[in-house]
């Protein structure tokens, strides 16, 4: 990867996002490089603020136009603690003082990191064959596991029937192989123990680093089920773990709120504790090997061969707010309670006298019901389960919450009831540690920030903005007080959403990332229950709101609130799989609840800010998969309800269809220089140049996505809001800087002068052809007027823009200053405060066009805002 035109490369600085590891970790993070400035075939140092260079692995993720590199992705492994700030260089890396090796054989591929050897199997039920750490066995097979209940209604009995399933493997690859990081694939489907249908696709992914002893998996099911009959009641992945020594010397640890819950399976205590006893009992917990003493401790050996031996543990979080530690003897016998909690930390180690194996689950309170158990700690094998869906907690009910829509009462998409969860996914993402001996509490508590908080270099804001490399927004300004308030009234919508899930409980397995529509002031709660006023489902581009927010600030809980929204959004609300294979569900009670099935939910331009900032696997695999999603508008017309079967052989909306077409299109040809997939966006833009007023016309055409043909149907056919509000001004803006095409240029100047002209001067200009029906909501236009002032050098057009951002009468502006109130105590069942008015749709096109115009007209802001109450008055 070669200098730029002055003989050198920039050196884009890095810090952590959320401070240095505080012990060894492996991290992965991608920078990004100005059009012209790094040669694909130029070399990368990675240089500490102390001067040392660390060994890095890096790889291109995309490419300009001109061939350049776009976008890099680097991999290192940190084993004394990093500095806190380092820098890409040109120049050959360090070498790795121990790189990791990767081993593939006709029945197993073997990764050694040089710290833990791990052998993956290339089919049957086990994905992990075996896991060792200096030639010690520490896992003797992992495995996925999950429930199905089947549920009979007859003759007034209620059958439950409970099958269980397991893991086979179909495939094994070596997606990376170091020499600092790499990364293999398991893909999959789950059986029942007995045999019969193959189904819930899975794929796994087990992240090395070089000399780490820990591995980062990340699991994703697909559901191709019925929901009808098919309900899951638990889903996990299994890990078998050699206990070696007496009980008493076998420990296990679960983390709690704020501490550790520490037991073993033969506890030292008994109804006395002598000073003796007591002292060993003190070790014990802390979870040091104990040599009892053949004359000393013979009292408390005879009192160990009669105390009972605690064979299995578990703990639930049965909801974001408790969770439930249990123990029992053995299979047969009842649990006893142990302790209860609100929030769990989500971490389970379990080990004897040569080790043990430390699991710890992502998001794990967030995204319950989840759990964690440990069985068998009395024999030669125990087993560590993980629970992505704990079966202590009822199965999942994937049917719809009606047999019939609501399209008038309650806002939803289409008459047809189209209502399924087959093909949606779920991502989860866990850590294992190979332990020598039970971990103490510090190291513990490191595990648990180190799983929840993975650690990652980033930029500065100022190299993102400058390198345009995702796109136009602007850097915070307080240098004026009116820009100084829509920083702070920037800063107070994404606090305010912060707050709200949390308060709102925006929470579970398929829900946490995603938030809600639109609000009900009486009730005080969001329409959770109102049709397509519930779930936001990308609706007007949430995801880039909060990106765009992360890129400017560099604030790490915005990334990760933006991160939580990607990794729901990507999975949840769109079809991986079966019919709808493309496409995505429109906002609803359940997130694939609405009949409409359209691309733009799960376009790539939502995600690709989280894949090239981290250069996340499974993101980069759903930004595949929709790279050909124009093609399921053949299967599912998404103009159906209003054209009947014509000529052509669909159709399509200027946007938000072939907006999100073109999203999908530009990062594939930009990661893969795919130029196929180039055309088809040229091939469209050609055919709206040829349109009888361009970008105005339509927005509905016939298409044809085996060409990417458009083909002219009529103009002011459909609302013209619907093109850019959804995320088509931000992709139409990065196509016209990346194609450098005058005359496309153009036509986005022209969309956006046009758009809020009065009705008579757009039947002037077009000759009567357009009557100014359908260009509703300015407000959602400004960021496509801005980009015209800015072109056409237009100072009134820009002044107009920012009238409908700061004083829109339409119900469409925020309120500045941004104030909540206190609801009454007996008008909700606790206290919470509230903002009547919020919107999602209002909040997410608002920040995102006011970013926008910061950047492109912000010296045209007014000197004053107006209060709204003035604005709204007659």
């Amino acid at each position: 990867m070669s200098a730029n035109a002055n003989g050198m490369a920039a050196t884009p600085s890095l810090s952590w996002l959320e401070g240095k590891p505080a012990w060894p970790a492996g991290v992965t993070w991608g920078v990004p490089w100005k059009q012209g400035e790094l040669d694909r075939n130029t070399p990368l140092k990675l240089c500490g603020n102390d001067g040392a260079s660390v060994p890095v692995q890096s790889w291109p993720t995309a490419y300009w136009p001109d061939g350049s590199v776009k976008w890099t992705a680097h991999a290192a492994s940190f084993h004394s603690e990093p500095v806190d700030n380092y820098s890409l260089e040109p120049g050959a890396a360090a070498p790795a003082d121990a790189s990791l090796s990767v081993k593939e054989a006709d029945e197993y591929i073997e990764v050694d990191t040089g710290a833990v050897v791990c052998r993956f199997n290339r089919s049957g039920p086990s994905v992990i064959r075996e896991l060792s750490r200096d030639g010690r066995k520490l896992c003797a097979e992992g495995r996925l596991v999950a429930m199905r209940e089947e549920r009979h209604y007859t003759s007034g009995r209620n059958t439950i029937v409970e099958e269980t399933l397991q893991s086979i493997v179909e495939s094994t690859k070596v997606e990376q192989k170091g020499p600092i990081r790499a990364v293999v694939k398991i893909q999959g489907r789950h059986q029942s123990t007995a045999g019969g249908r193959r189904w819930l696709p899975f794929t796994l992914r087990f992240v090395f680093y070089a000399r780490q002893a820990s591995i980062r998996i990340v699991h994703t099911l697909l559901y191709d089920g019925n929901p009808h009959q098919d309900f899951l009641k638990g889903l996990g992945i299994r890990f078998t773990i050699p206990m070696k020594g007496p009980l008493y010397n076998r420990h296990l640890r679960m983390a709690g709120d704020t501490g550790w819950f520490s037991e073993s399976p033969k506890g030292l205590m008994t109804f006395r504790l002598p000073d003796r006893q007591r002292e060993l009992y003190e070790q014990q917990t802390a979870g040091s090997f104990l040599s009892l003493d053949s004359d000393q401790d013979a009292g408390l050996r005879s009192l160990l061969d009669d105390s009972p031996e605690w064979g299995d543990f578990k703990l639930t979080q049965i909801s974001s707010d408790s969770y439930m530690i249990q123990k029992r003897t053995k299979e047969g016998c009842g649990w006893i309670h142990s302790v209860s909690g609100s929030r769990a930390g989500g971490l389970l180690y379990t080990g004897g006298e040569e080790g043990g194996l430390a699991i710890g689950v992502r998001r794990f309170w967030e995204k319950f019901p989840t759990g964690l158990e440990a069985a068998g700690l009395t024999g030669e094998e125990a087993a560590i389960t993980a629970w992505f869906w704990s079966p202590d907690a009822p199965a999942m009910d994937l049917r719809h919450y009606d047999t019939e829509t609501h399209v008038i009462s309650c806002y939803e998409g289409a008459d047809e009831l189209r209502s399924t969860p087959y093909g949606v996914g779920n991502t989860s993402e866990l850590m294992l540690w190979c332990c020598e001996s039970t971990p103490n509490h510090d190291t513990l508590d490191a595990m648990v920030r180190e799983k929840e908080s993975p650690p990652l270099l980033v930029c500065e804001p100022a190299r993102y903005h400058e390198t345009r490399a995702l796109g136009f927004w602007s850097l915070p300004d307080r240098s004026t007080p009116v820009k100084s308030q829509l920083e702070d009234t920037l800063d107070q919508l994404i606090g305010f959403y912060q707050e709200e899930i949390e308060q709102r409980r925006w929470y579970g397995f398929w829900d946490y990332g995603d938030v809600m529509h639109s609000y009900d002031p009486v009730r005080h709660t969001w329409k959770y229950d109102i049709g397509g006023c519930a779930w936001q489902n990308t609706e007007l581009a949430p995801n880039i709101w909060l990106w765009y927010m992360f890129l400017r600030s560099g604030r790490a809980d915005i990334f990760r609130l933006a991160e939580a929204m990607t990794r729901h959004t990507s999975e949840v609300d769109v079809y991986h799989i079966g019919e709808y294979a493309g496409l995505g569900s429109r906002h609803n009670v359940l997130h694939w609840g609405c009949g409409c099935k359209e691309a733009r939910i799960g376009m790539a331009g939502l995600h690709k800010f989280y894949y090239y900032l981290t250069a996340d696997e499974r993101i980069m695999d759903i930004m595949d998969e929709a790279k050909d999603s124009d093609y399921a508008t053949l299967r599912l017309d998404p103009m159906r309800a209003y054209f009947a079967k014509d000529e052509f052989p669909t159709h399509t909306r200027s946007g938000p269809d072939w907006a999100a077409f073109c999203s999908n299109w530009l990062a594939h040809w930009e990661r893969y220089e795919d130029t196929s997939y180039r055309d088809k966006m040229l091939r469209g833009i050609e055919c709206l140049k040829g349109m009888p007023n361009r970008l105005l016309t339509g927005p509905v055409f016939g298409y044809e996505p085996k060409t990417g043909e458009l083909l002219f149907m009529g103009h002011e056919n459909y609302g013209h809001h619907l093109m850019i509000c959804m995320g088509g001004a931000q992709v139409w803006t990065e196509m016209a800087y990346l194609l450098q095409d005058p005359e496309w240029d153009a036509m986005l100047a022209e969309y956006g002068e046009f758009y809020n002209l009065p009705k008579e001067e757009k039947i002037r200009r077009t000759s009567g052809a357009l009557q100014g029906k359908d260009w509703n909501i300015p407000m959602l236009s400004t960021a496509m007027m801005a980009f015209s002032a800015s072109r056409m050098n237009n100072g009134e057009l820009a002044k107009q823009a920012w009238d409908y951002l700061l004083r829109s009468p339409y119900n469409w502006s925020v309120e500045i200053p941004l104030e909540t109130r206190e609801v009454p105590r007996q008008e909700f069942v606790r206290s919470i405060r509230e903002i009547p008015w919020i919107s999602t749709n209002t909040v997410s096109q608002w920040s995102i066009n006011t970013i926008v115009c910061l950047e492109m007209i912000g010296e045209h802001l007014p000197v004053t805002i107006m209060p709204q109450e003035e604005v709204n008055s007659p």
